[in-house]
């Protein structure tokens, strides 16, 4: 795992343990090993240590976390232990990432050098835990207190440019990062080291110690509220100005055993490796992710030039990939046109690339009014007014221009896939693509495969949502897929319990404290009340029924009409200045309490006779949250999602669940199985008009027999 080799007077010990040369036990042992043998050769004067293949050391194994080998001698804190007190000098080569326990590793030698595209920094605190093999301890002696509190309470990547002004790299190299580690090494090899070593070091720039603290912890719980680790990050690093190092070390290690062993950790560490098996998939005739290969996109279309279609052009123009925009009239695209330009002027003005980027990307894009135009692209993204009609007469338009290879994507958020297919002769090149607003920043691609769409078209529009930066998920054809299919219960509920006795605050503030960023009816106000009451009212038509707001039940299953009533007004929410809240203004961001809604409320049960009631937070919680981890087993028994883990990534990334819980199906887990479905089946007594409630037969089956998550989709028979 470890190689050795020896150039002259300098040893290099290159870790091998491919892909990313996590620092597992083997690894530990490799170095500890070479790092002797190089420390008792006479002819040895100073050691390199690097990574073979595409990085050095990325970090901890996290498949070692909670098991025996993480602390199975020598862990990495006595390995870089080892370097630091080395009576040779040591120095870290760095080319790709040094991450976590990789920079620990480097921060130990007594010298750094990086080639100037790599990366490094301490992402321990998204996974629940804090750097625990020395880096807080040592990372402020090397570049001080302020910046250390900075990089490891954030948990961001540093550019090789920022690493060396921060004091972390010494120098930034170009070439062969092995051969300018040995060059390095022999500058260096006869001076003095004895300033260099960790063990000897001061904490730098500690004065208004007290004050960093303080504005730490503040931005801290602004940037994680209710997560408990970055607090923990900060009360570590803080040890470092009043303990010497050995002492340092321990209280590091209580403090990372705690919160190793905590809820948070566990759950955060599962969506890290949930979001890493997200693209991973099997259809039932037995083709994979792994044995389907995907088609090149080197071209591209987007159909709709508004706040999703531009969103959506900008992710692919980003990735290097041509975009024709096409809009029905010159006036929708010029609008278009405008947005891009703006996402790019305030992309430079942020920073996040520069202005010869922002125009290289510009430059990838054709705007057009005709359908022709798209008669070579390789991919085509449909991002249109969300109406099957509309949807339909698209992707027919599609079918006589595209080339017979083309693959047709809709980016409906709820719609049957394979009626939008219907109108083409190649329903085995139909997908969905469900982007998520903003498009251009949001993680989640949520793919949606119809009945007839192929392996190969599934392995494509994967491969393209991965090269354009999200995270793809498959999931299968149904209203509302995986996401908004969990969501419709969890809104019912809010509305319900409206009309049985909550106001609009109560409902919301019970969900944020959860950890959920923004309520049920906060997020009603802010996408458009009236654009469920649009969707209601084509659902009504197309069942041949007429909607009114006296309406309790439509077909025999529970129905509040609040959210129609306020439509009805015009109150359509922030748009309008009011909803379900109230807003200084048309467009305003602040949400205040609407006395004019809740008096409409109170209203409308006294004529309906409803005696409304105290609803307590623990029920609040339950109703929704409970309603949609039901509607996620059925999700998952109807083979809609293919695991559960695939479900939960859907709901971090794509909905605002608090990441510390895990997700909706790993925090059934936390809950209790048993419980969950106790509760879930006293519901369903107390409502029995709402279907929702009718447990769902795999939270029985898992309930009843105790069965691990790891195991549910064992369970049923996926249709993926």
């Amino acid at each position: 795992m470890v190689d050795y080799s020896r150039k002259g007077s300098v040893a290099i010990l290159e870790v091998n343990n491919p892909p990313v040369n996590a620092l597992s036990l083997a690894v530990r042992q490799g170095l500890a090993k070479g790092l002797s043998r190089a420390e008792h050769d006479s002819s040895v004067t100073c050691i390199v240590i690097c990574g073979k293949g595409q990085t050095f050391p990325a970090g901890a194994d996290i498949r070692e976390f909670g098991n025996a080998q993480s602390t199975t001698e020598p862990n990495l804190t006595k390995v870089v232990r080892q370097i630091e007190g080395c009576s040779k000098p040591v120095i870290s080569a760095i080319h790709g990432t040094a991450l976590g326990g990789g920079l620990e590793i480097s921060l130990g030698c007594h010298y750094r050098i990086g080639l100037q595209n790599c990366k490094v920094g301490f992402p321990e605190v998204h996974l629940g835990i804090l750097p625990g093999a020395l880096g807080t301890q040592i990372l402020p002696r090397i570049i001080g207190l302020k910046a250390a509190l900075d990089l490891i309470t954030s948990g961001r990547h540093v550019s090789a440019k920022e690493a060396q002004k921060l004091g972390i790299l010494d120098k930034v190299v170009t070439g062969d990062i092995v051969n300018e580690g040995i060059k390095f090494a022999l500058s260096i090899q006869n001076n003095p080291f004895h300033d260099r070593c960790v063990s000897n070091m001061a904490v730098k720039g500690a004065e208004n110690a007290e004050q960093m603290r303080r504005a730490a912890i503040a931005q801290v719980k602004r940037r994680f509220p209710g997560q408990i680790s970055p607090v923990y990050c900060v009360k570590a690093v803080m040890l470092s100005l009043e303990l010497p190092l050995d002492e340092g070390e321990k209280k590091e290690r209580e403090l990372f055993s705690y919160l190793q062993k905590s809820g948070q950790a566990k759950a955060l560490q599962y969506g890290f490796l949930a979001q890493r098996m997200a693209t991973k998939w099997q259809l039932p005739g037995g083709a994979t992710s792994s044995n389907t290969k995907p088609k090149v996109v080197k071209t591209s279309a987007v159909i709709g030039a508004g706040t999703m279609g531009s969103g959506i052009a900008m992710c692919l123009l980003n990735a290097g990939i041509p975009v024709l925009l096409l809009e029905q009239n010159k006036q929708f695209l010029d609008k278009g046109i405008d947005s891009l330009k703006k996402l790019y002027f305030d992309s430079v003005r942020l920073g996040k690339m520069n202005q010869e980027q922002a125009k290289k990307c510009l430059s990838l894009l054709t705007p057009t009014l005709k359908y022709q135009d798209l008669r070579n692209v390789d991919v085509v993204i449909e991002a249109v007014f969300e109406t099957m009609s509309i949807k339909k007469d698209v992707f027919a338009k599609l079918e006589t221009v595209c080339k017979p290879a083309a693959i047709l994507c809709s980016n409906t958020s709820s719609l049957d896939i394979d009626q939008i297919a219907s109108a083409t002769k190649r329903p085995n090149k139909v997908v969905g693509t469900h982007f998520f607003v903003p498009a251009y920043h949001m993680k989640l691609l949520e793919n949606v495969r119809g009945k007839m769409t192929s392996p190969e078209t599934i392995a494509t529009v994967t491969n393209l949502g991965i090269t354009i930066g999200k995270v793809p998920v498959l999931v299968g054809n149904c209203n509302g897929f995986c996401g908004n299919r969990m969501m419709f219960p969890y809104s019912a509920e809010a509305l319900f319990m409206m009309e049985e006795g909550a106001l609009p605050q109560e409902v919301d503030q019970v969900v944020e404290d959860f950890g959920i960023p923004i309520g049920p009816l906060k997020v009603a106000d802010l996408s458009g009340i009236d654009i469920g009451w649009g969707i209601r009212k084509d659902q009504a038509r197309n069942m041949g029924i007429t909607m009114t707001t006296s309406a309790r039940t439509i077909n025999g299953k529970r129905y509040c009409p609040l959210g129609d009533m306020l439509c009805e007004k015009g109150h359509f929410g922030r748009k309008t200045g009011q909803g379900y809240y109230k807003y200084d203004r048309p467009g305003a961001k602040i949400p205040r309490n609407n006395p004019d809604f809740e008096d409409m409320v109170l209203q409308y049960c006294k004529e309906r006779g409803i005696a409304r009631r105290k609803i307590g937070p623990q029920e609040i919680l339950e109703r929704c949250l409970y309603s949609l981890i039901n509607e996620g087993f059925k999700v998952l028994e109807e083979g809609i999602a293919g695991k559960p883990q695939d479900i939960d990534t859907v709901w971090l990334l794509g909905y605002g669940w608090p990441r510390y819980t895990g997700g909706p199906m790993f925090y059934a887990t936390q809950v209790g199985l048993k419980r969950l479905y106790e509760r879930v089946c006293h519901y369903h007594r107390e409502f029995p008009t709402s279907p929702h409630w009718q447990p769902s037969a795999l939270l029985r089956k898992v309930a009843e027999g105790n069965i691990p998550l790891e195991a549910w989709s064992q369970q049923t028979h996926s249709q993926l």
